[in-house]
């Protein structure tokens, strides 16, 4: 069942961290420019950032659309978009045909930093993933960034396998 069909994933979600109340919800259209701002005030995404507003709109559609994705964003008590993170359920046959849960695209804006907001919404994202029948969390992360790996480890995340790419 889709979180537009049971409805649990479609209001907003308050986070309190450090006495202050976050808001986690799925990403509307118009959060798009500010996401991407996001994603792109990062030494890595800068370089894999592209000018055109059109490609990052027809990739929200289908994010948007497919009931087995969540495109979170996290406001500040002000409104203002300060995280995301993109979930996604993947069925598979393997691990007795085990549910996981990818956690992708994990931003927090330098303002929002060092409070604990990244690990909530980690919490969030693992509770999500466990309300829909998911048994692992995974992620992938680019070799280069040590302090996410020393984050990752924080919350329990262990290196188990070597993830490869290939452009296409």
């Amino acid at each position: 069942m889709s979180d537009r069909e049971s409805g649990s994933c479609a209001e907003a979600h308050v986070i309190e961290v450090a006495g202050r109340h976050f808001t986690l919800e799925r990403a509307k259209l118009q959060d798009v420019p500010a996401l991407v701002s996001l994603l792109a005030d990062d030494p890595l995404g800068a370089d894999r950032h592209v000018d055109d507003r059109q490609v990052y709109e027809a990739a929200f559609a289908d994010i948007d659309h497919d009931p087995n994705q969540f495109l979170a964003v996290v406001r500040d008590p002000d409104g203002g978009l300060v995280g995301t993170m993109q979930v996604s359920l993947i069925p598979g046959l393997s691990r007795g045909a085990m549910t996981r849960v990818q956690i992708e695209a994990v931003r927090v804006a330098e303002r929002a930093r060092g409070v604990g907001l990244g690990s909530a919404m980690f919490a969030w994202a693992h509770e999500h993933g466990r309300r829909r029948g998911a048994g692992l969390a995974q992620l992938t992360t680019d070799n280069t960034r040590v302090e996410a790996h020393r984050f990752y480890a924080r919350l329990g995340y262990q290196a188990t396998h070597q993830g490869l790419k290939l452009p296409l």
